[in-house]
């Protein structure tokens, strides 16, 4: 029995009492959830209904609990209830009602954890977006592996997501990037204010071997060449680096285009229109500090040029126009400030900023060796980049390792950990229980032994203790996917595959045979556990997947 239908179960026993009571039954919610409890001596499954519905119907809580106990006690499945404080039902199943669930996962398979939990809900997501002046630094993978990860749950709970990528080619850091390509072209140090590193180097080759024409240009003209070929490379070796990670997005959105389109001037007299803009000193601002911004924003200035916060405004009501009802942009650590601004700016166009946009901070990444922190990237010159972490742990612990905590942390990813075939390596602990069960697997079929058919599978025989607490544990991944998805926090995920499943079937497996010994006879047993083997092996996998990472049958 799933937690859902257990909650089913539930409810149906409510309803029961209340029809026998006369108890208005429009008190009784759509639907409820079982949880487990924190002691699981207290049972499998708890239940707060009767604390929920006792002010409704003004029935002492104890009482309507012992009432939902009685009835809930006679459903198929349910081996007993008790109830504890004020009103809490705490359920034990019955073997047979438990191991079902092994069957349930199998049948279900890469479906399993998914729900309708986020349907209707249309969402923008936006990650990793930097300016196309160097490679992906190691901020920017952080996001690159929580964004993709956060979309996968996103999805798996029924929302309609686009991702997207937002290329700020326009503005003065491109000019600056141009400039550094023409001086490294000429044999020069790069501007004062410009890019180093050897990538520079490479980029300024490239363009040269594509356009050796740029080499009798004047400086002006080879400057412009430098900027459209350059920033054409640059945004290149961006895609190709994400999508060697595992991220690819379904829009790469240019900030040029929003120039380009007009859709500043849009956007503006959007906002114009919603009173919100006044002129001073030449400048065309905008009232934030209505909506609680610390000053007013300047979007175009006395001289005519646009700000970074108008291309900012024009983008987001781009995306709303485009049908997303949420926008959520995803920042690094020195964003914070920005916050405020853009929730005043969402208002300012009339919308709700707690509905419509949301932002979410995500801390630094330092990598260590030999536990010290790696400063300087040989290529980018500056900083550590995606390459650069991938080429030291590989894309599955990189992945696994930014995704594993939250991003309102600050993380140090030691590369002696998580390049070490050791259970204190995260992601080889949890990998190294989707290589065995899917070895137990191979082997079983081996020696003749296989699940067999589902009618003939004999749940109730998983009643051992530790065949129990896999099944509890397996039982709360639709739980956990959900609620990581709402939460918008995808370690939760990584912390459940290591804390509850793979160690619970670590414990499964020293103490619970699956192949039979020798000659020994193969029993319905053997078969049954076979069931729970592989269904562990599915709620790894699609785990893993939500997370970007593989699920290796062996290692």
């Amino acid at each position: 029995m799933t937690p859902a239908e257990l909650a089913s179960v539930v409810l149906a026993a409510a309803h029961a009492v209340f029809e026998q009571r006369g108890l208005d039954r429009a008190a009784l919610p759509a639907s409820t959830v079982v949880e487990r409890p924190r002691n699981p001596e207290h049972g499998d499954y708890a239940s707060t209904l009767a604390l929920q519905l006792s002010k409704k119907v003004g029935v002492p809580p104890r009482e309507l609990a012992t009432a939902l106990a009685d009835e809930l006690g006679r459903a198929a499945g349910v081996k007993s209830v008790d109830i504890a404080g004020p009103g809490f039902l705490n359920i034990r199943l019955d073997a047979a009602a438990a191991g079902q669930l092994a069957r349930v996962i199998v049948e279900t398979g890469a479906e399993y954890g998914r729900s309708d939990r986020l349907a209707g809900e249309k969402i923008n997501l936006e990650f990793v977006s930097a300016n196309p002046t160097g490679p992906v630094h190691i901020g920017g993978v952080r996001w690159a592996a929580v964004g993709d990860a956060l979309s996968r749950l996103l999805r798996a709970t029924g929302a309609d997501v686009g991702t997207e990528y937002y290329f700020n080619d326009a503005g003065s850091q491109i000019d600056r990037f141009a400039r550094s390509l023409l001086a490294a072209a000429k044999g020069e140090a790069a501007p004062e204010d410009g890019y180093g590193g050897a990538y520079i180097a490479e980029i300024a080759a490239e363009v040269q071997a594509r356009r050796p024409e740029v080499r009798s240009l004047d400086d002006d003209a080879a400057q412009e060449v430098f900027r459209v070929e350059g920033v054409a490379l640059m945004f290149d070796e961006i895609r190709t680096s994400l999508r060697d990670f595992g991220v690819e997005f379904d829009t790469y959105f240019n900030e040029k285009d929003l120039h380009d389109r007009g859709e500043l001037d849009l956007a503006l007299a959007r906002l114009r229109q919603q009173g919100h803009l006044y002129e001073s000193e030449g400048a065309t601002w905008l009232r934030t500090t209505d909506f609680g911004d610390d000053k007013d924003r300047v979007l175009r200035k006395s001289n005519g040029e646009w700000t970074y916060f108008a291309a900012d405004c024009a983008y987001y009501l781009d995306k709303r126009e485009r049908g997303f009802e949420r926008v959520v942009i995803m920042l690094g650590a020195d964003h914070h400030g920005y916050i405020g601004r853009m929730k005043a700016m969402s208002a300012c166009f009339g919308d709700d900023p707690e509905r419509n946009l949301e932002i979410l901070i995500g801390q630094l990444v330092n990598l260590l060796r030999d536990g010290a922190p790696m400063r300087m990237s040989k290529r980018a010159g500056t900083v550590i980049t995606l390459e650069d972490l991938v080429d030291a742990i590989g894309v599955d612990a990189s992945r696994y390792a930014l995704a594993r905590y939250s991003s309102d942390s600050p993380i140090d990813i030691d590369i002696e950990l998580w390049t070490r075939a050791t259970r204190d390596n995260p992601v080889y602990y949890v990998q190294y229980v989707a290589a065995r069960t899917a070895g137990v697997a191979r082997n079983a079929a081996e020696v003749g032994l296989v699940p067999g058919d589902a009618d003939a599978f004999r749940p109730e025989l998983l009643d051992h203790e530790k065949e129990n607490e896999l099944l509890k544990a397996l039982a709360q991944f639709p739980a956990v996917v959900a609620t990581a998805a709402e939460l918008r926090e995808p370690h939760r995920v990584a912390r459940y595959l290591e804390e509850s499943v793979a160690a619970s079937y670590h414990r499964f497996y020293d103490n619970c045979r699956v192949l039979p010994l020798g000659d020994e006879e193969i029993t319905d047993l053997h078969r049954a556990r076979l069931w729970l083997n592989n269904a562990t092996r599915t709620v790894i996998a699609n785990g893993l997947y939500l997370l970007g990472v593989s699920a290796p049958e062996r290692m």
